[in-house]
């Protein structure tokens, strides 16, 4: 009869090893008059594994799911990855990217990418005769 209690019994698939895996964040994109407003799921992702640059009119948001072993323990068995989100786009010349905001909470990263000033939508108002 097996013991199933046996650390052996309770080993790690061989793949431990492999690379770190690369996802593609899930993203929202929603508009005002003034700004696109940009939502990126990123879970485990903290401010400190977040960069987000502009470069040449692409904007990369790239991040990392760390995991970090507690102190005095061994991984038996783990599903759960160091895994690296990664997305860029393409800006529209109406971006102002030198005016982007970024937060993070949670694992959900906001930008705000406002509208060049000549970019904006307005109303326009219409006088009578």
């Amino acid at each position: 009869m097996n013991d199933v209690t046996r650390h052996d019994a309770l080993q790690a698939p061989d793949d431990r090893e492999r690379e770190m895996e690369t996802l593609l964040p899930p993203v929202d994109i929603f508009e005002d008059g003034s700004a696109l407003h940009l939502i990126a799921d990123m879970p485990g992702v903290t401010r400190e594994s977040l960069h987000i640059e502009v470069d040449n009119n692409v904007l990369s948001l790239e991040g990392e799911l760390r995991l970090d072993m507690p102190d005095g323990l061994a991984a038996i068995y783990a599903e759960v990855r160091a895994q690296r989100y990664a997305r860029r786009f393409t800006l529209s010349h109406e971006i102002d990217a030198e005016a982007i905001q970024a937060r993070i909470d949670k694992g959900v990263v906001e930008l705000v990418l406002p509208r060049k000033e000549t970019h904006r939508r307005r109303r326009i108002e219409v006088k009578a005769a």
